[in-house]
């Protein structure tokens, strides 16, 4: 009966801190609190990267005014801030308002063949054909239907008629590749009324 009673004693006794159980759970405890702060620590590693600062059409001219620095989580293909700064070189493609810059899009002034030209429309411009947009463009010939003539152009700028109560009249800026602006010129040159469509 004594040696029952000591054995009970025994287990209800607190450990003491030579215990190994006691030692091995502050050990596990330390190293689930050290593992979980390491990886709050990876997951919140961001890098700067530069966007745009406001809708960007292809062939801008990249300086401080149209970029700004984001802090982001992102994998490669993007433009580092400030090591890979843009400055100075041309958009290939349009960037959306807050889009991050791909290093893709980016090329020097003489690498780019990109041409604005003007498209005076006589239908009606959608509210949301802006710069960076992409539209299409369709023209009618007084004696035919209407035939596609720009296939998902970038819209470098829109001058709006104020006093066209919406008939028409706005002129929108199309980025042309330099081999197929003549062509897109004589089109429009031929045609009795002019569509630009926007896309997506």
């Amino acid at each position: 009966m004594g040696d029952d009673v000591q054995a009970v004693a025994a287990r209800l006794r607190p450990p003491g801190w030579r215990d190994p159980r006691l030692v091995v759970g502050v050990l596990l405890i330390v190293i689930a609190v050290v593992g979980v702060a390491a990886a709050l620590r990876a997951a919140d590693r961001t890098t700067p990267v530069y966007a745009a600062a406001d809708a960007l059409a292809p062939g801008t001219v990249l300086d401080e005014s149209n970029l700004l620095i984001a802090h982001v989580r992102v994998g490669d293909g993007y433009l580092a801030a400030p090591a890979d700064a843009p400055f100075g070189r041309v958009l290939t493609r349009a960037v959306g308002h807050g889009e991050l810059v791909p290093a893709s899009a980016v090329a020097t002034r003489e690498d780019f063949d990109g041409r604005p030209v003007a498209v005076i429309a006589s239908a009606p411009v959608a509210d949301g054909v802006e710069a960076g947009a992409v539209v299409d463009v369709w023209v009618t010939p007084e004696d035919g239907s209407s035939t596609r003539v720009g296939e998902a152009l970038a819209v470098a700028a829109v001058e709006r008629d104020e006093g066209s109560f919406g008939l028409g009249g706005e002129t929108v800026y199309v980025v042309v590749r330099g081999d197929e602006v003549g062509a897109l010129l004589d089109a429009l040159a031929a045609a009795a009324e002019v569509a630009v469509v926007g896309i997506g």
